[in-house]
């Protein structure tokens, strides 16, 4: 199965921004409908958004009008724009091609009170 890369993870105060990308070299993405997911500690794993492939985005209740999923399908890639983080956003974050089933390792979301 094509392997997904996340990239951009990291450490950030409450308030601050992060920007996740997610890209592979298997596959054209822009034909899929493409999620981003998280997952906290000693909870389950959750659809933080989605993108299909005609850009037609939607978002869980907690993250609306703070993150904005988007695609550039010249670089191949779909990114996750997380402003206003808080500290309940602390997570690892999945890239999730939802058509193929195919998922990223993952990268570690930490938000600082």
């Amino acid at each position: 199965q094509v392997q997904l890369v996340e990239s951009g993870g990291g450490i950030v105060h409450s308030g601050g921004s992060l920007k996740l990308s997610c890209t592979t070299s298997g596959s054209d993405l822009s034909f899929y409908t493409m999620g981003w997911y998280r997952q906290a500690p000693e909870m389950e794993r959750e659809l933080v958004a989605t993108i299909s492939a005609r850009n037609r985005t939607n978002y869980a209740n907690s993250v609306k009008g703070r993150f904005t999923i988007s695609r550039d399908n010249a670089k191949n890639t779909v990114s996750l724009q997380m402003n206003s983080l808080k500290p309940e956003d602390t997570a690892i974050y999945y890239c999730n091609n939802i058509d193929t089933g195919a998922w990223g390792q993952g990268t570690l979301v930490t938000v600082s009170s």
